[in-house]
């Protein structure tokens, strides 16, 4: 018997030759973004934090397409979410558009370089940075410590039999009478010569080795991330970095707020001037927020607070790209934020992700006529909460084929799941998932 991997009969293991002559990958984008159908249906998996894959799901793809032999490792290429590698070989059998040009640093603070082999608890065979210091704890949790400096305590924990990482709050306690901005700007440096100069050799590389878009993800640019606002890659934080505090302090202390994101503005202008000297326009978009401003039910906070907090400091860092770059400007923000879409349009942000169609009014049809020509939908292909990880596949393929039926028509739409495909999700849903692109494709 053959031990071949068994496929659905239009998805082949190897790339096809059936797009010579056709627009490439990177125009195909370009088009995209400037709200123009392409030739075929523009996808996207990998190109940045929130359009990625579980290592564990890469590994079975990698398996299932027979592109490694068993017990072959994966490379995390993101270690809080455990996000896995969509190598070249993958990209092109998965029909991606886009790859992804990032820095060298992690969440915690150290380097993506000299990787060594790690396990999941469930046996999946990674590839981690060596600053990946973490071991199973007799309690069957891992912990990440900050710069990988275990003397330090963790900034962050996967429970037992977990798949990514939360952070550890580690707010110290805070005397209104001494809280200084300055310590909320702890991170937000200018980009050295070295950082530039992997940029620069980088973007060069995949500019001229792929046709496909260059997705850049750039450090600095989210005001108010909470993702980020613990300091997950700081051995002290100061300041204020518990979430909960964080979200009250944009009620109690709209100064103290001010005060970090004009800095932080600042600061993101000047390494934007750097980075597009290093760059240039090989780079076709770049990630500006990945700051969440909904719940599953609504925004979190009013647009008067969003546009007195938020809009001017984006405006003005979207608006130096728009004036003085090609680039288009990302936004990641989950959840029912339709009420807000306007104050995101006027923030000059081009791309909307991951289009939550769940969450409360962000109904796929409603999007599309109302903001079909103000945002590329970047996203909201399948639901990752529900449909894809616990459906079946024919729920796969009918939400599938109903998304791409609504959003592509007329341009600005780019396949993705809606954020990334999670651990546990069943082969066959993926499969099917599959399937639907590929016909689309042709």
């Amino acid at each position: 018997m053959s031990n071949a991997p068994i496929l659905p009969d239009n998805i082949q293991a190897t790339p096809k030759n059936d797009d010579v002559g056709k627009m490439t990958s990177r125009e195909r984008i370009d088009l995209t973004c400037r709200h123009i159908e392409p030739d075929r249906l523009a996808i996207d998996f990998g190109g940045c934090g929130q359009t990625g894959i579980h290592v564990s799901i890469v590994y079975r793809l990698r398996r299932h397409f027979g592109l490694d032999k068993p017990g072959t490792p994966v490379k995390v290429v993101e270690p809080c979410q455990m996000l896995g590698e969509i190598a070249d070989d993958l990209a092109a059998i998965l029909r991606s558009d886009t790859v992804s040009l990032a820095g060298t640093g992690t969440m915690y603070g150290y380097p993506m370089r000299d990787f060594k082999e790690f396990r999941l608890h469930d046996g999946t065979p990674v590839l981690v940075p060596a600053g990946f210091n973490t071991i199973h704890e007799t309690n069957g949790h891992l912990y990440q410590y900050p710069c990988g400096d275990t003397q330090c305590r963790p900034s962050a924990v996967m429970p037992d039999k977990g798949y990514f990482f939360d952070s550890v709050d580690r707010q110290e306690p805070i005397d209104e009478d001494k809280l200084d901005p300055r310590d909320n700007l702890e991170e937000f440096v200018p980009i050295g010569g070295v950082e530039l100069e992997h940029y620069a050799r980088e973007s060069k590389r995949l500019y001229e080795t792929t046709n496909r878009a260059l997705f850049c993800g750039f450090g600095g640019l989210s005001f108010g991330d909470v993702a980020m606002v613990p300091g997950p890659f700081l051995k002290h934080p100061k300041g204020i970095r518990d979430v909960a505090e964080w979200y009250m302090s944009l009620a109690s202390r709209k100064n103290y707020i001010h005060a970090i994101f004009e800095k932080q503005v600042e600061i993101a202008i000047e390494n934007l001037k750097r980075l597009h000297g290093a760059v240039g326009d090989r780079v076709s978009l770049i990630h500006t927020n990945g700051t969440d401003f909904g719940t599953q039910n609504g925004p979190f906070l009013s647009q008067k607070t969003f546009r007195e907090l938020f809009l001017p400091y984006q405006k003005r860092l979207n608006g130096w790209i728009h004036e003085n770059t090609h680039w288009k400007t990302f936004m990641h923000c989950c959840g029912g934020v339709r009420p807000l879409l306007d104050l995101f349009a006027e923030a000059e942000f081009d791309i909307l992700n991951p289009v939550q169609c769940s969450a409360n009014g962000m109904t796929a049809v409603d999007l599309k006529k109302e903001y079909g020509r103000t945002f590329v939908f970047w996203g909201g292909g399948v639901d990752t909460q529900k449909t894809l990880p616990f459906g079946t596949p024919d729920e796969v393929r009918r939400e599938v084929r109903e998304r791409i039926e609504t959003f592509a028509p007329g341009g600005g739409f780019v396949f993705t799941s809606i954020h990334n495909v999670q651990a546990l999700t069943p082969l066959d849903n993926l499969l099917a998932m599959f399937e639907v692109l590929e016909n689309y494709a042709k």
